[in-house]
């Protein structure tokens, strides 16, 4: 365990940031963090701010005023990570969601309120989505096999099963308040009481059943007094929310029964389920002024024992036996260090009791452990189960800063810094903390656990939580920060291995983001790094073939089966004629019959794909330097045979509005460029197409490549930006010091420095890569710029035409690559 990076507010003892009490955190599945301070003005008033921050930008800090009276004692992310809860000392919840789907832009429209009552715990509703994780199954071919979908309820249902959104809170006054969204908008609020009992509640955490029930845990903070557990039932009755609540049973901390630890640790300051979704064991920390314990439970069924009167009487048979529900301890740790934040994995990794042997195991599962920080400043890596320490991070090591010259700092000593909250990855691979500074500190987590491991293992780890992430759609950032530039190559390898394995139809599903998580490991390795530009132009071939076929509608009602953009396919393979005219007499052109601004608002789009096919065909003689970009597409038959499709439905739509076809610059006028393009397009299509057998382009086909440049003008593609990230700069024991509003100075990395050339000198224009529009050196629109990859674009659209809005509704919400937009200021598109 090792630190990547901490950020901290610039001036940091001047600074009007403080950090808030309590402080509260959250990490999304979309790999964005969120977390509270407090900012004093000079009149001494407090505005209680939510910063949100993605963890490649980790300074790009969006703070929002969150208009809470009290301290936010809770931060709550959704399912899909694009929303966040948000719950105050007074009771008030506010639900925030993306504003027009920008990760810097927040707004709040909804929320509900129990008055003067200060919310303790709050959670989503389940949606009844479970993914089982595998791990002794991480070697096999299917997906299928490492991950399961459980059987799960959600917590409410509409009609048809679909799961109700909504949000479950738990108050200091012993009451629960849902809040469900109806589809029309509209919030239904109820709120009960847990029990007849009222009492105060200081602790209390929610977890969910396979049946659709709702799990309570409380405390009232007192290590001498029980934890209760209630089970809620929500309904919706006559367009009315109902709350139904029940008893379960309660335990008491087996500290406070040893009479030598009786009244050692007097106070409960963590109650913590292991998981949401696992009500059945939960983990509690009792505490003193100077020192903690630490105890893990677990909820069995167990047989109740019958007296032999009663036995004599009615024999108990086979599984008639009465059982009852029993809290049992697993596990419980020595006396520890006053413990300060406690920080559980994500992974849905199921164990059972029997698992406890796997702490003392070399090999390290990820999700396995939870992470304890305490008042001295350390981090623990715990078994979740047995409690037995894993690994160790210790705090004293100061990054070095980006600004300033590396310099030997003395020791200093004063009042320890220590982690006030944190949260794990999704992955477990990454822990972030927020110290009683304020600064927010970005921990690697090994796989290992400190371990060592062969190379073939270590990549066993990332390769399978690589999958994990293709299978969920979740965010594989913190994966990215175990990737050394030497294992890039064979993760690829290895990752298109498995995904070949699949069947057909999780193979389409897959296809684009794969292609995306190919293009974030190439990144890391000078090797690798051009083939970034081939898997962004792969994708963008895919999405440009998809909308344009969508366009195509058949001539008739009763049509066959196969749509006409089916029928172009299969007809392209069919004719292998180098002739474009002889392949489109073959196709139905009425089908291809489009409006004629339609084809006029699709130009700048089907010039990409003109100058595509004739950059790679001129970029063929030089195909033995693999640095080039493009050069996985000359032994890529799908991809060409995708160009060599488009390049027909361009030649069709031409006789229809000349104007929409590609322009090129030719040394002649009578020279039919289209033509010519196809012709050497098919040539070198049918050398690696998948239907023939594999051969090299023959000399006639290199020579007329050859001679490409003094028929028509080569253009200068433009390649994604160079993206401004920090994971392809991190290196390892080398932390960087960030500060929040200021963009670093970040070392070169391996990305830079080999793509120098394709990387648009200051000064000339920019382009709008999805739409593939000139901006102009100095952009006057509003841009967004994805989080992940560096695309550009803008954020309202210049064309107002169904085609045109029907291509960029395709990325309204995320990027090509998957990644979040953000909204960049005017001077830095």
């Amino acid at each position: 365990m090792d630190l990547a990076y901490v950020c901290e507010w610039e001036k940091w003892p001047k600074s009007t940031h403080c950090p808030s009490v309590p402080l509260a955190c959250a990490w999304s599945c979309r790999n964005l963090i969120a977390f509270t301070t407090d900012l004093r003005n000079d009149d001494q008033d407090l505005t209680r701010l939510i910063h949100i921050l993605d963890t490649e930008h980790p300074w790009d800090a969006h703070s929002v005023s969150s208009e809470h009276s009290e301290a936010i004692t809770c931060l709550e992310w959704d399912q899909s990570g694009s929303r966040l809860l948000s719950a105050d000392a007074n009771g008030q919840i506010k639900c925030w969601s993306m504003a027009a789907h920008l990760a810097n832009s927040w707004e709040s429209s909804v929320g509900s309120l129990v008055e003067g009552d200060p919310i303790v715990a709050l959670s989503w509703l389940h949606n009844g989505v479970k993914l089982a994780l595998h791990v002794e199954k991480s070697g096999a071919s299917s997906f299928g096999e490492k991950f399961s979908r459980v059987k799960f309820s959600p917590s409410l249902t509409l009609f048809g099963g679909k799961p109700m959104e909504g949000w479950i809170a738990v108050t200091v006054s012993g009451l629960v308040t849902v809040s469900l969204l109806k589809p029309s908008g509209q919030v239904l609020t109820s709120t009960e009481s847990l029990c007849r009992l009222r009492g105060r509640v200081a602790l209390a955490d929610i977890a969910f059943t396979g049946g659709g029930n709702i799990v309570v845990a409380t405390a009232d903070g007192s290590s001498a007094s029980p934890v209760q557990f209630y089970k809620v039932c929500v309904s919706v009755v006559s367009e009315k929310c109902r709350i139904d609540t029940e008893i379960l049973p309660s335990l008491f901390m087996r500290c406070t029964t040893d009479l030598n630890r009786k009244d050692k640790f007097p106070a409960i300051t963590h109650l913590k389920f292991l998981a949401r979704d696992m009500s059945e064991q939960v983990l509690l920390c009792a505490s003193s002024q100077t020192s903690s314990i630490v105890e893990c439970w677990s909820l069995r069924k167990e047989g109740l024992p019958v007296n032999n009167i009663f036995q004599q009487i009615s024999p108990v048979v086979g599984d008639k036996q009465p059982m009852i529900l029993k809290w049992r301890i697993l596990s419980a740790t020595n006396d520890l260090d006053r413990v300060s934040a406690v920080a559980l994995p994500k992974l849905p990794i199921s164990l059972t009791n029997t698992d406890l042997k796997v702490a003392s195991d070399t090999q390290f599962y990820p999700g396995l452990g939870l992470a304890l920080a305490f008042h001295d400043g350390s981090v623990h890596i715990v078994h979740r189960l047995s409690l037995q320490t894993m690994a160790i991070f210790y705090s004293s090591t100061a990054p070095r800063s980006m600004d300033e010259p590396a310099i030997k700092r003395p020791r200093t000593t004063g009042p320890t810094v220590h982690f006030k909250a944190m949260q794990l990855s999704w992955t477990s691979l990454a822990l972030v903390g927020i110290d009683n500074h304020g600064k927010l500190s970005m921990l690697r987590i090994s796989p290992s656990m400190g371990h060592t491991l062969d190379v073939n293992l270590a990549l066993r780890h990332l390769l399978f939580l690589l999958e994990y992430c293709m299978v969920t759609g979740y965010d594989w950032w913190d994966i990215l920060l175990h990737v050394q530039p030497t294992m890039v190559q064979s993760l690829v390898e290895r990752l298109h291995e498995e995904y070949t394995r699949q069947k057909a139809a999780l193979q389409q599903v897959l296809s684009t983001r794969i292609l995306a998580m190919k293009a974030s490991l190439c990144k890391l390795s000078p090797c690798t790094v051009t083939l970034v530009c081939d898997y962004h132009a792969k994708l963008f071939l895919i999405a440009i073939s998809s909308t344009l076929k969508s366009l195509l509608r058949p001539h008739i009602l009763n049509t066959p089966d196969k749509s006409p953009g089916d029928r172009l396919t299969e007809i392209c393979a069919k004719i292998t004629d180098v002739d474009i005219d002889k392949v489109m007499i073959n196709l139905k052109t009425e089908e291809f019959v489009l409006d004629m601004n339609t084809l006029q608002a699709l130009q700048q789009l089907l010039q990409w794909v003109g100058d595509f096919v004739l950059y790679l065909l001129a970029s063929l003689p030089n195909q033995g330097a693999p640095l080039r970009p493009g050069h996985s597409f000359l032994r890529d038959g799908t991809s060409l045979g995708m160009l060599r499709e488009l390049m027909v439905v361009i030649r069709i739509w031409g006789l229809l509005k000349p104007s929409c076809l590609p322009v090129y610059t030719a040394t002649s006028d009578t020279q039919d460029s289209m033509s010519l393009l196809f012709r050497l397009l098919t040539k070198l299509w049918i050398c690696c197409r998948d239907e023939g057998p594999t051969s090299e382009p023959d000399e006639t086909l290199v020579d007329e490549c050859c001679l490409l440049p003094s028929q028509l003008l080569i253009p200068s593609l433009d390649w994604l930006p160079v993206s401004d990230g920090l994971v392809s700069r991190l290196q390892p024991k080398q932390p960087l010091r960030l500060h929040f509003g200021k963009a670093p100075v970040l070392p070169g990395s391996a990305s830079t420095l080999q793509l120098d050339g394709l990387i648009r000198a200051s000064g000339q224009p920019k382009i709008d890569h999805l739409r593939r529009l000139h901006l102009g050196a100095h952009p006057t629109e509003e841009c967004k710029a994805c989080t992940r990859c560096g695309c550009v674009t803008m954020l309202k659209s210049p064309n107002k035409t169904t085609a045109v809005k029907q291509w960029e509704q395709r990325w309204i919400k995320n990027c090509l690559c998957g990644g979040l937009w953000r909204r960049m200021p005017l001077s830095c598109p």
